[in-house]
Parts: structure tokens; sequence; C-alpha cells
């Protein structure tokens, strides 16, 4: 077997523009599931059953299907309706690449709303007993207790979530869009050099996740930094039991 080492620095660029489209993917659809994501949480982590019902059926459903299934549904689906081919929401579903963020947003908004109703069921109670202590309104607590309590908690698991949703991003180029991977495919259909391209686009994965996981560990040390809090000397040297 040779190695060609000559395809990858050709075709390196357009790799790179790929990875672009990408990063599109994984931090819009990221950003518009959390958004979503957070009253899914709030109403799973209610007391009311029928306020649970409908954010419990929504997460089984994506929970429960696979993304691939999600994303040929809403772009080779939506098509299937007239009604929806009349709609104002046919220019945005017979894009490949709204298709793709559609998919990716509610497919990420049911597990990162699972992983923050676990979250805030996590909060010590106390610290919500102190909230009302202070008399603030629920939606008070919500916004200065619950919800940044519950971020801290749930981040070590969420940059995991966008690291899966990173590697999942993949699947887009099975609706055409030129992501890592469609680019990847594109650049082997032309030079029949699967090992090489599969390779260098496998790397740049790699980069791109060594960056999230080391920006999330800077965003966890800055939200928990109470965990990683050093008592100064002069206190521990006044009681030494004050360390524990």
């Amino acid at each position: 077997m040779n190695w060609d080492w000559n395809v990858i620095i050709e075709y390196f660029p357009r790799l790179i523009d790929g990875v672009w489209l990408t990063l599109e993917l994984v931090f819009f659809s990221g950003l518009l599931g959390l958004l979503l994501a957070v009253p899914l949480a709030l109403m799973r982590a209610s007391h009311n059953p029928w306020l649970r019902a409908l954010p419990f059926g929504y997460i089984f459903f994506f929970r429960g299907t696979p993304l691939l299934v999600q994303i040929f549904l809403i772009y080779y689906g939506a098509s299937q309706f007239e009604v929806i081919r009349e709609s104002v929401l046919w220019p945005i579903l017979r894009e490949p690449y709204w298709c793709a963020i559609i998919a990716f947003t509610l497919n990420t908004a049911a597990y990162s709303a699972e992983l923050i109703r676990g979250a805030i069921q996590a909060i010590p109670k106390g610290e919500l007993e102190a909230a009302d202590a202070f008399g603030m309104s629920r939606e008070l607590k919500i916004r200065r207790i619950v919800l940044p309590r519950a971020f801290g908690i749930v981040l070590p698991a969420y940059g995991n979530e966008l690291i899966l949703m990173l590697k999942s991003s993949s699947l887009a180029s099975t609706i055409t869009l030129l992501d890592i991977t469609g680019a990847a495919r594109t650049i082997i259909a032309r030079t029949y050099t699967p090992l090489e391209i599969f390779a260098a686009a496998g790397v740049l994965y790699l980069l791109i996740a060594a960056v999230m996981i080391g920006s999330f560990r800077l965003l966890e040390k800055r939200l928990n930094r109470h965990q990683h809090y050093k008592m100064p000397a002069e206190l521990a040297a006044v009681d030494p039991r004050m360390v524990d």
C-alpha cells in the first residue's frame, strides 16, 4: 500500500471548507437546542403530571429513534405533504441545510432537556429552601438559583453531548451537504484514496473535539469555581478545621 501525501495536501482546502459548515451546524443546532431544552427540562421537573406529559412524549420519540431517520423524515418526508409544499415553511424545508439544522436541534434538545432536568433535581434542597426563606418568587428563584446551579452541574455532561453532536453532524452528508464527511466523500469519488482522505477528515474532527473539550473545561472551572476554592493560608492558620 502506498500512502499518498500529495492528495491530502491538494484537497486539504476542500476539507477545510467542510469544517466551516460542520461548525455552523453544531453551533446553531446546539444553541437552538439549548434554548428549547431549558423550558422542556423545567416542564419535566414540574410536579404537575399533565405538564410533564408533553415533554416526556417529545423526549421519548427523539431519544428512541435514530438521528438518521429523523433527518430523512424532515428532509424527504415533509415534501410528501402538499399542504407543506404550499405553505410559507416550504422555502426552508426544501433546503438540506435548514433540514439538517432542524433535525439536529430537535434531537439535541431532547437529550439536553433530560440532562438539565437531572441537574435541576440534583440541586441541594437547602439552596431552594434558602431562596424561599428570602421570599423569592418562583420566577426569580428559577432565574437566580435553579438555572445557574443547574448549568454548573450539567456542564460536563452537556459538553459530552456537544461532542456527540459534532460526530453525528457527519450524517448531514447523507442529504447532500458538504460538511467534513461530505467533502471527504466527494474527494474520494474523484481520487479513489479513501484511507488518506478519511484519515485527514478524522484528524480534523479530533482537533475540533479537542478545542471543544478544552473550552468546556475552562467554562466549567469558571461556573464551578467554588469547587476549586482554596482556603487562604492566613485563615487556615487561625483554625485548621476551616480547611475541611
